[in-house]
C-alpha cells in the first residue's frame, strides 16, 4: 500500500501527520502538486510536481495508483475516481469515502456546484480547525491498522 496526497490544497498539519505516519510505519507517501513542494528528507516521503492545469494532479494520483492505495483528498469527482479503481479515500478532515457513501458526496456537490453557477452565495467549509486535525489522525491510524491486518 502506498498514501498519495492530493497536496495543492492539503492543509499543512495533516501533511505533517502523513510524514510521521510514514517514518513510523515505512509507507510511501507521495505528494502530489502543481507546485514545487518541500517534504522531509525520508526514504519513504517523496514529492512529485506536475504541469499546471485543470485536474492534471488529480489525473496523475489515479494513473499512478493500484488498488488498496489510500489517497487524502478533499476532492469529491477525484474521491469517486479512486474508489472506482478500488482505492480508499480520507479527507483532510478525517472523512471517509467508499463505494456506499461517494454517491451521495458527488451528488451533493453537484447540487452545490449548481447553485453556485446560480448565483446563489452557500459560503465556503468550515476554516480548517484542531478537532479537524484530530479525526484525520484517528482515521488515518485506523486505516494503516486495517491495511497492516
Amino acid at each position: 500500500m502506498q498514501i498519495w496526497v492530493d497536496a495543492d490544497a492539503c492543509p499543512k498539519p495533516i501533511k505533517e501527520i502523513l510524514f510521521r505516519a510514514a517514518t513510523r510505519t515505512g509507507i510511501t507517501v507521495t505528494l502530489v502538486a502543481n507546485q514545487m513542494l518541500t517534504v522531509p528528507r525520508s526514504p519513504h516521503i517523496r514529492s512529485m510536481q506536475v504541469p499546471k492545469g485543470f485536474d492534471v494532479a488529480d489525473n496523475e494520483i489515479v494513473r499512478r495508483l493500484s488498488a488498496g492505495d489510500l489517497v487524502i483528498t478533499a476532492d469529491i469527482p477525484l474521491a469517486a475516481d479512486v474508489i472506482a479503481k478500488g482505492g480508499r479515500v480520507l479527507s483532510p478532515r478525517g472523512e471517509r469515502y467508499d463505494v456506499g457513501s461517494i454517491a451521495a458526496a458527488l451528488t451533493l456537490r453537484n447540487f452545490m456546484d449548481t447553485l453556485r453557477s446560480s448565483g446563489v452565495e452557500t459560503g465556503g467549509p468550515a476554516a480548517f480547525s484542531a478537532s479537524d486535525q484530530h479525526a484525520f489522525a484517528r482515521q488515518l491510524d485506523r486505516e494503516l491498522a486495517a491495511s497492516a491486518a
